[in-house]
């Protein structure tokens, strides 16, 4: 596959980081994930807002390296050069602080950061959309920035391994007594015909296809709450949901091993499923 690091175009296989890049020595370093729809960016414009708050709150500055229309150009580049046009892809950009001496505090002004773009196909797994799948709870103990979306991931992974070691496919993550999100999504319910979700905050991601949903749900005239779904509540949710821009809506219908409502997919979370495909294809 050919990928995209620091103004070059090469084979992945000849790809190289420096060993004293910061985003290995330190995880010092942001990241967006787009999905691509027969070669189209699907919501790019929030995509590239997202990534400069996030470069913004960490002080990264990308002004010599690249802008929005580079990165829309490379993605596309790659799109078409990987044979990614037809279907379903997503497109990998990490930008990090780039290669110094390690010091806890920034290199010198003026060090280069490391731009990195890469595109694969995605797989969109239907039968699991249409069914439904399962999740645990599990305490959120990340740290207070979550808002950012960093390549510091590691409590997100321990937690993600939890749930794949437990057979499910998320966990759902709880701090206060409230959840949160996922480890990689964020999470809806349903309460009492009432669209429910954690606000944003610095606790959760804002994310791209959360903010579809919701304006999805809007549209066709369903009640929304940004408001917080606690712990006591989670057994009383007629549905609940995950989205992101790689599981799209996806229905769960057991969490900690009790069935969510009828223990199906709910009729909510399919009718939002089905209008993000369509928005997607429009």
């Amino acid at each position: 596959m050919l990928v995209y690091l620091n103004g070059e175009f090469l084979p992945e296989r000849e790809a190289r980081v420096p060993v004293e890049d910061r985003g290995f020595i330190f995880g010092d370093g942001v990241y967006e994930v787009t999905r691509s729809v027969d070669g189209r960016l699907f919501e790019e414009p929030t995509h590239w807002r997202r990534l400069q708050r996030s470069l913004g709150a960490i002080e990264i500055d990308i002004s010599g390296a690249l802008d929005r229309e580079a990165v829309r150009e490379i993605s596309e580049r790659l799109l078409r050069e990987n044979g990614l046009t037809g279907g379903h892809a997503i497109v990998y950009l990490q930008i990090t602080r780039g290669a110094a001496p390690r010091t806890h505090w920034f290199p010198p002004a003026g060090t280069p950061p490391t731009v990195f773009l890469s595109a694969q196909r995605l797989e969109i797994p239907r039968e699991l959309r249409e069914r439904g799948a399962d999740a645990i709870t599990h305490p959120d103990q990340r740290w207070a920035r979550c808002d950012l979306k960093t390549v510091n991931l590691l409590p997100n992974v321990l937690v993600k391994q939890r749930a794949h070691a437990a057979g499910v496919f998320e966990a759902i993550l709880l701090r206060d007594g409230v959840v949160t999100e996922g480890t990689s999504s964020n999470v809806f319910g349903v309460l009492g015909g009432e669209l429910r979700t954690a606000p944003l905050s610095n606790y959760i991601l804002p994310g791209v296809t959360r903010g579809v949903v919701l304006e999805l749900a809007r549209e066709r005239g369903l009640p929304v709450s940004e408001q917080p779904i606690t712990l006591e509540e989670l057994p009383r949710l007629d549905e609940v949901f995950l989205t992101g821009t790689t599981t799209d809506v996806q229905p769960l219908v057991t969490v900690d091993g009790r069935p969510v409502g009828t223990g199906r997919v709910g009729p909510i979370a399919r009718a939002l499923q089905e209008a993000l495909y369509r928005r997607m294809a429009e």
